[in-house]
């Protein structure tokens, strides 16, 4: 979108434009757009957890995940993906997902635990940076099998900063005490751990499936409940749903192992067809001579 420029090289006449006589589409800026306010909000979040106001940051990291969770769809309706957008949305997840849930943590209960504190702090940010680097590797990777594309490798960024709140949102039930805070620290470099680890959880690419006609009203019923709850009732929502999406951590890697067993099995049986019907050409062969 935004070629390279080199100073001492004038190849302006040479060089091929993007788009005609050098104008950009106001529809490959939308996506950039959602992008750029979704960082707005993250970056937002420190300053309200700075002031400690838990709710406010709370509420602009979910609106942050929100946004991160539309603009990629939103550029490939208006058919707007660019390297550029690209690049901008791993920029933003990180600070999103990775700086700001931290330092949100860290204020709101490590900081009273000092260097341990900032040491937890410090490796959720280094996880959340080597998930999103594992993450952008893994999309020029278009030969996996069909079954793999319902799974993620790890916890997501998004979902792991959502997770790592959940004391704060406990403490809004009046579930918090401050002797709790070693295992909050633990609780801190788990949830690093794991984003970069391989534990396969359930993708959202799961939305891009067909479903059933008959199920489509529901579904707008539950949609519309959630967001009443959460409006709401959001500590109550986040909470549960946190604890929601931790339990479904091992059903998801059961799930893996299921699918992967099925496809081996499968394998397995196509190799077993195609040696038979080859050993019977052979077989069939020499009769013909005969």
């Amino acid at each position: 979108m935004f070629p390279p420029f080199d100073p001492e090289r004038d190849d302006r006449k040479r060089r091929p434009r993007v788009f005609a006589r050098g104008q950009v589409p106001i529809r490959v800026l939308v996506p950039n757009i959602f992008t750029l306010v979704g960082l707005c909000a993250g970056l937002t979040a420190i300053r309200m957890g700075i002031e400690h106001r838990w709710d406010m940051a709370v509420a602009a990291l979910v609106f942050a995940a929100f946004l991160d969770g539309i603009d990629g769809h939103v550029a490939r309706l208006l058919k707007a993906s660019t390297r550029f957008g690209a690049e901008l949305d791993s920029l933003a997840d990180f600070v999103n997902f990775g700086v700001a849930p931290a330092i949100v943590i860290f204020i709101w209960s490590l900081e009273d635990l000092k260097s341990l504190g900032w040491i937890a702090v410090l490796v959720f940010a280094v996880c959340s940076a080597l998930r999103l680097a594992r993450f952008n590797v893994s999309l020029d990777q278009t030969d996996q099998p069909a079954w793999k594309k319902s799974f993620f490798v790890g916890v997501p960024a998004p979902a792991g900063a959502l997770i790592l709140l959940l004391p704060i949102y406990a403490q809004d039930l009046g579930l918090h005490w401050p002797s709790l805070t070693p295992l909050v620290l633990l609780y801190t470099v788990a949830i690093a751990l794991l984003m970069v680890s391989n534990v396969p959880t359930i993708s959202i690419k799961m939305l891009g499936q067909r479903i059933h006609r008959e199920y489509v009203p529901p579904l707008f019923v539950l949609a519309a409940l959630f967001m009443a709850l959460l409006l709401t009732y959001p500590a109550h929502t986040l909470f549960l749903g946190s604890l929601v999406y931790l339990a479904s951590i091992p059903v998801s890697a059961y799930r893996y192992v299921l699918a992967k067993r099925r496809a081996d099995e499968h394998a397995k049986a196509q190799n077993g067809a195609g040696a038979s019907n080859d050993g019977s050409a052979r077989q069939a062969g020499p009769e013909r001579h005969v």
